[in-house]
């Protein structure tokens, strides 16, 4: 889960403004930020660890020449996590590229050495945007190609879906040519295409949520196909075209947590979702007969799932958590002791909403269960009667091969534990979590086309092809940050493929 921007415009700001947008992306990477401009001659860059305000100065955007940029967030699943895997990436040969995304490669390890033994291609990082930096390189060099024609834009993407296993948003710059973005063939990551149009030429976007767009005034003309490539020319001319289209099966986290819920993604609204999703769990939670007294979330992404829960249950909905706005998103922060240490910093507990009663707590999943516990703990400690713990998203129990930071399932506190076990576990006195098919049905909008979503995490059903027990055992050496685990509530061998 990254947060990546680039934008095409017809003024000599652009910097400025991809800064702007990354300032309302930042909940989606707070590992490092990059900036990279065009000004038709050469490329200025600047990235470093940290978020977007500590990195940036008024001198660097100075420096940041030029009407075309891209922009990026970092949260990293793969590399070391040092600003050698930062993004923005740049490529001298040919004309020049600068590349950014959204996603993760899971064949990544392998296509590094593929590239190296077959294709002389150096891959100097251990970020997997710079493997797809080199596979668009490589089929450049493959098609001789002097002058840079559709086709030719049109058969590296095809390249990269033919090599590249994963789920993926992509923002390329070629030098002298234009801004391209395109999609994995499932659609699993968000992006989204928007314009702004004014008395001289449109600008254009490319941005991982409406967020960016709507902060900038510019307005959306759609999502980013599953398998679609769209190039902007040096004209500001659009080409854009389908180049292998599967199911659609976008992320299923985003909407639960991920993405801002001002965010509108696949035309279906994240807010409402949530709150869909709220309902949903708040008649299952209304069949227990529980005495609740209040409905609390567990701030920020669970406020609109709790509203829901409180809605149908027609039980108060109150604030009884006070989040620190400059501590980081646990679920993304770098290990686990880090998590442990910040989680009681993050919250505050309010204890005139808490004091002496039976209070349900509302959050939007349960990863690990450590945050969960302590949350608990924390809210018996102000004096609560009882408390209640639910979730809005079902059972997390398998791996994620897309780029949210669950490469194993032995990390996972419902791949061993039943409900009842992780109640006990997390000091609950009461348990829910919601069903994937209230999930699902509630993530779904009439609006949208959207008919499937990537629930893999919940039922390991993965939607790229070649996903067996061998595959999630490399994804787990090579990326796992938890302890080594594949045989979760129903071993490997019986993953389903969409």
């Amino acid at each position: 889960m990254c947060g990546v921007l680039g934008i095409f415009n017809s003024k000599e700001n652009a910097a400025l403004e991809v800064y702007d947008g990354l300032i309302v992306l930042q909940h989606r990477g707070q590992d490092a930020a990059g900036i990279l401009t065009f000004d038709g001659r050469r490329y200025h860059i600047k990235k470093d660890n940290g978020l977007v305000r500590d990195i940036f100065d008024s001198r660097d955007m100075a420096q940041l020449k030029g009407n075309i940029a891209i922009g990026h967030v970092r949260y990293p699943t793969v590399g070391a996590g040092g600003i050698e895997d930062a993004q923005p990436f740049i490529s001298h040969s040919p004309f020049g590229m600068a590349i950014a995304h959204n996603g993760n490669v899971y064949n990544h390890h392998q296509l590094k050495k593929e590239l190296f033994d077959k294709d002389k291609c150096l891959v100097n990082s251990d970020c997997d945007v710079e493997v797809i930096l080199n596979i668009i390189r490589s089929s450049f060099q493959k098609q001789r190609v002097k002058n840079l024609q559709l086709e030719n834009i049109w058969k590296a993407v095809k390249s990269v879906y033919r090599r590249a296993y994963g789920g993926y948003f992509v923002v390329v710059h070629i030098a002298g040519y234009g801004l391209l973005a395109f999609k994995d063939p499932h659609g699993i990551k968000p992006g989204i295409f928007g314009q702004r149009k004014n008395d001289l030429k449109t600008d254009y976007i490319f941005a991982s949520e409406t967020v960016a767009m709507d902060i900038l005034q510019f307005e959306v003309i759609k999502d980013v196909g599953a398998g679609e490539a769209i190039f902007i020319d040096n004209n500001g001319k659009v080409h854009s075209k389908i180049l292998q289209e599967k199911n659609w099966t976008p992320c299923i986290f985003e909407y639960i947590y991920f993405a801002r819920p001002d965010t509108t993604i696949n035309k279906i609204s994240v807010h409402k979702a949530r709150i869909r999703m709220g309902v949903k769990l708040g008649k299952q939670i209304k069949k227990a007969k529980l005495p609740i007294d209040v409905v609390i979330p567990v701030p920020d992404s669970s406020r609109s799932a709790a509203y829901g829960v409180s809605q149908a249950l027609g039980i108060p909905f109150k604030e009884g958590l006070i989040k620190n706005r400059y501590i980081g998103r646990t679920f993304i922060m770098p290990n686990q002791e880090v998590r442990k240490k910040s989680v009681r910093y993050k919250l505050n507990p309010i204890p005139h909403e808490i004091r002496k009663k039976n209070v349900l707590l509302v959050d939007d999943s349960i990863v690990r269960g450590t945050t969960s516990k302590q949350i608990i703990q924390m809210v018996r400690k102000t004096g609560a009667k009882k408390v209640y713990f639910a979730s809005a998203a079902p059972e997390l129990t398998r791996p994620c091969l897309y780029g949210v930071d669950i490469p194993s399932g032995k990390g996972l506190i419902a791949n061993k534990l039943t409900i009842k076990e992780i109640e006990k576990k997390i000091g609950a006195d009461a348990l829910f979590y919601q069903k994937l098919s209230n999930l699902t049905e509630s993530t779904k909008s009439h609006k949208s086309f959207i008919k499937k979503f990537c629930t893999a995490c919940f039922d390991g059903k993965y939607p790229t092809k070649g996903v067996d027990k061998k595959t999630l055992k490399e994804n787990e050496i090579n990326y796992g940050t938890i302890e080594r685990e594949i045989d979760g509530n129903a071993p490997t061998d019986q993953l389903t493929l969409i």
